[in-house]
């Protein structure tokens, strides 16, 4: 009877924490990037509701594991949005396999299915399964289609949030009018943009000034000279406060011609009176992105990828917003920068080379077969993308510089996210203050076991290989001890 009334006890305080952890969410975030920790954006934009936002999320159940924690996790996200917004925040799950109307509403919401395999009775199989949700607020809504697994999933909610919150969004511009590359070849960077802004083309060379809406500007990649009086535009524009965001060539690579040489649009002048300095050189470096060559062996001819240290691949990113999260970015034919102004500016390098670079005057050619060594890189942190902060007559302005024009532009190149995060990151960092930029590469971050050092990646291999046994011997070593003083204390004579 007492063993049946402990175990009765026992069930009903399970059942009783199963029942107040629906109420009492607390969980402790260990991860490196407190990837499972609510951000101080997420908590001021979910107090701060206007209205009520329900969420429906489109999840299939029955999913590998690997795929079902995705759906725990955007749950456990959903109790914590909906307990910090005082019940702002509603939500359900529904399993769209399970129903053809709610797969038919899921899909013609923009929710479209996705194909995994899943293995069963030692067979691989592929099943239909639904990761999306609708975020509402009154009669607008926001569409999930897909939750990435790994992926960024506060930034997703709380960017859809805040977007059916907000009712004027404020304008960044374009500048266009000198071979920039247009509005649709910059679609990734556009989409990240177009969650908080309005963001808006700008003829620079027929506008007569850039209007006081804008408080933030991007000029990427002009390929045409800029005359005397547009660049008295960016000095008014900056006079005023505003913020300018400037990627441009100073030099230029040709891979069909194995030529490169320098570039000239007048921005380099212009940086210069500033304080700015971008050399007409290209910065090699010992970690860098790869190109195509095509190599001929008797009759067979194939394609092999090449190391190519023009193009410099930065993993290692200085301590800011604009690059917290990064992962790493591949930049193509990029300059140096130093700075050489005054002490009523302040200049801070934002994107480096690798301790191990270089740099190369223009012009030059460019020898593919060419056997690199540590030779060819005496120096390092070469500075390719700054920032310049200014206070002129107590009027602050903010200027980005990367000496890449088409670091951010859709194309091949762009396969790799963090080129237009880095972008996004750097116009939200100079137009937005509402922390959102924390969020957008807050998710699992990428450690592939291959990239360590060869003594760490050993230390790890064995640690998962000996801490199993260890911890086993450790308990086994410490239950033998136990019962053996627990015979020593029975074979005591008073021992009952």
């Amino acid at each position: 009877m007492k063993n049946t009334v402990s175990i009765l006890l026992i069930a009903g305080i399970v059942i009783l924490l199963n029942v107040l952890s629906k109420q009492l969410f607390f969980r402790w975030d260990v991860t490196q990037g407190k990837q499972y920790t609510l951000s101080k954006a997420t908590k001021d934009i979910l107090k701060n509701l206007d209205d009520p936002v329900t969420i429906k999320a489109y999840f299939s159940e029955d999913l590998p594991p690997n795929i079902a924690s995705t759906r725990r996790d955007f749950q456990d996200m959903l109790i914590e949005y909906a307990n910090l917004s005082k019940g702002d925040v509603d939500y359900e799950f529904v399993n769209p396999n399970a129903d053809q109307a709610i797969e038919q509403e899921a899909v013609q919401s923009g929710i479209a299915p996705v194909m995994i395999n899943v293995r069963e009775k030692d067979q691989v199989k592929q099943q239909k399964a639904f990761l999306g949700a609708i975020v509402k607020m009154g009669e607008q809504q926001e569409v999930i289609p897909f939750v990435q697994p790994g992926g960024a999933m506060e930034y997703e909610l709380t960017t859809n949030i805040k977007k059916l919150s907000v009712l004027d969004k404020p304008s960044v511009g374009i500048l266009q009018g000198h071979g920039e590359p247009a509005i649709q070849e910059l679609a990734q960077a556009y989409q990240g943009l177009s969650v908080l802004y309005n963001v808006e083309a700008i003829d620079l060379p027929t506008t007569p000034q850039i209007e006081p809406r804008f408080q933030t500007v991007a000029l990427v990649g002009p390929s045409d000279t800029l005359p005397q009086s547009e660049l008295a535009k960016l000095d008014e524009f900056l006079a005023r406060g505003g913020n300018l965001f400037v990627a441009f060539d100073r030099v230029n690579g040709d891979l069909s011609q194995a030529q490169g040489t320098a570039v000239d649009v007048g921005l380099a002048a212009w940086l210069r009176k500033r304080g700015v300095v971008v050399d007409d050189s290209f910065i090699t470096d010992a970690r860098s992105g790869s190109v195509t060559v095509r190599q001929q062996s008797g009759f067979m001819t194939f394609n092999t990828q090449v190391a190519f240290p023009y193009l410099p691949l930065v993993q290692g990113f200085k301590d800011h917003p604009i690059t917290k999260g990064l992962e790493q970015v591949v930049f193509e034919f990029a300059s140096p920068i130093r700075f050489e102004g005054d002490s009523s500016s302040m200049f801070t390098p934002l994107v480096t080379s690798s301790e191990k670079s270089g740099s190369v005057k223009a012009p030059t050619y460019f020898d593919i077969n060419k056997q690199w060594t540590d030779a060819d890189f005496p120096q390092r942190d070469l500075t390719i993308g700054g920032i310049l902060e200014s206070n002129d007559d107590g009027i602050a302005s903010k200027l980005i510089v990367f000496s890449d024009g088409a670091f951010p532009v859709s194309g091949q190149r762009q396969q790799n996210a963090d080129n237009v995060n880095l972008l996004v990151n750097s116009i939200d960092w100079l137009s937005d203050d509402t922390g959102l930029i924390d969020l957008r590469t807050k998710g699992v971050a990428t450690r592939p076991i291959e990239d360590l050092e060869d003594g760490k990646r050993s230390f790890i291999k064995y640690l998962n290989f000996l801490l199993p046994m260890l911890l086993i011997l450790v308990y086994g070593f410490f239950r033998g001890q136990r019962n053996k003083s627990k015979r020593m204390r029975r074979m005591q004579e008073r021992w009952v």
